[in-house]
């Protein structure tokens, strides 16, 4: 992949490398594998990059409150978690919570600025966006600020007037933005950035036509136990096809799938995956997928202008996703998982609504660039 991005200079138009300071957090895959992706692109546009984990960096108790705690929420209650997440929607609430955290990790992130003395800091979680503006409005350092929104619609907290620009991930969140008062000039609708390897991966699979459709199952990196209730009403399906799970880290899941595959004796083609790194390929071999809205995977998938399905979702950011790719004409949203049965029957016969799905995503896609985010970042630095 090239760049048109001249090198770093300084005024007198002598070379210099200068530094970018990615901060992310680690609530769910895809806000650290926006920072590694961002980091990869500006060092191969002779940037260096370095990447931290705000709240492992600041805090042990902020990483324990909100990084571990969010996958314990989700994992045991998803609901609570929805309440939480909405609950800090709310201007006043959402003020109190980043003005504790503020307290809690300002002399250690100051400290860290201080240390690197970057040209630019990026940053892919809504938290530490604010708290980081939150100390650029006070003065204590006046390098310029990116917020990579990592879904398709805002949460409160990254709204912060000191920050120098957001990338959305499309024109839809923009005018969501705007509509919250964030002036549109600081708003880039360049798309969510996913990992470097799935953008450089370029090996065109031929798909399945013996099938009636190929349909990739998937639940996140964690995997999700619903996988195996969608494969369930997949296998109930009247037509012959080919199924590719994958369940992740989950290895209790896979055994599973597994199991049920074998006691079931379906005609139907099986291919079961625990974690994997080439995402890109199967997604290539597939017609549709089904799996929850994570913005990482939402943004792969609009890439591939693969059409979704979707059955389950975290309450919060996920559903609101959701909403957004059905309001869009990209997904599905199914009520009730045995539901699946009947819609993919009928995308079978009607080949047309898949086609169509896949067009909208087609449009957005064109949209989204990497190396309009870098080239971005490096206009920051020259001012």
């Amino acid at each position: 992949m090239g760049y048109n991005i001249s090198r770093c200079q300084k005024t007198d138009g002598v070379d210099i490398v200068k530094k970018v300071l990615i901060f992310s957090a680690s609530t769910g895959g895809g806000h650290n594998i926006a920072a590694k992706s961002l980091r990869e692109h500006f060092e191969a546009s002779a940037c260096d990059a370095i990447t931290y984990d705000a709240f492992k960096e600041t805090s042990s108790i902020l990483d324990n409150v909100i990084s571990k705690g969010y996958e314990k929420i989700v994992q045991i209650t998803p609901r609570t978690y929805g309440r939480l997440y909405r609950a800090a929607n709310n201007e006043t609430l959402s003020h109190y919570v980043i003005a504790v955290i503020t307290d809690i990790a300002e002399k250690r992130l100051l400290k860290i600025i201080q240390s690197e003395n970057p040209a630019l800091i990026v940053v892919t979680h809504p938290l530490v966006t604010n708290v980081l503006g939150t100390l650029k409005g006070e003065g204590e350092f006046d390098t310029p600020i990116i917020s990579i929104v990592t879904d398709y619609m805002i949460h409160r907290a990254y709204l912060n007037k000191n920050v120098s620009a957001y990338i959305v991930g499309s024109e839809y969140t923009k005018e969501d933005m705007i509509e919250k008062g964030v002036p549109g000039d600081k708003i880039y609708p360049y798309g969510i950035p996913v990992r470097k390897s799935f953008l450089d991966y370029n090996s065109k699979i031929i798909k399945d036509y013996d099938v009636d459709l190929s349909v990739l199952l998937m639940g996140g990196s964690m995997g999700v136990s619903q996988v195996e209730k969608a494969l369930s009403s997949l296998l109930k399906t009247k037509h012959y096809l080919k199924i590719i799970v994958v369940c992740g880290n989950n290895e209790k899941l896979k055994k599973r799938i597994e199991k049920l595959v074998q006691e079931e004796e379906t005609t139907k083609k099986i291919e079961i995956h625990g974690f994997v790194e080439q995402i890109p390929k199967l997604m290539d071999m597939a017609d549709v997928i089904i799996t929850k809205p994570g913005g990482l995977t939402t943004t792969e998938a609009i890439i591939k202008n693969i059409p979704m399905i979707i059955p389950y979702y975290i309450p919060g950011q996920e559903e609101e996703n959701a909403d957004f790719l059905q309001e869009t004409g990209m997904a599905i949203k199914v009520d009730h998982i045995e539901d699946i049965t009947s819609v993919v029957d009928h995308l079978v016969t009607n080949k047309d609504i898949l086609d169509n799905m896949a067009k909208n995503m087609s449009e957005l896609s064109k949209e989204q660039s990497i190396e309009r985010i870098i080239k971005l970042g490096n206009e920051l630095m020259n001012k």
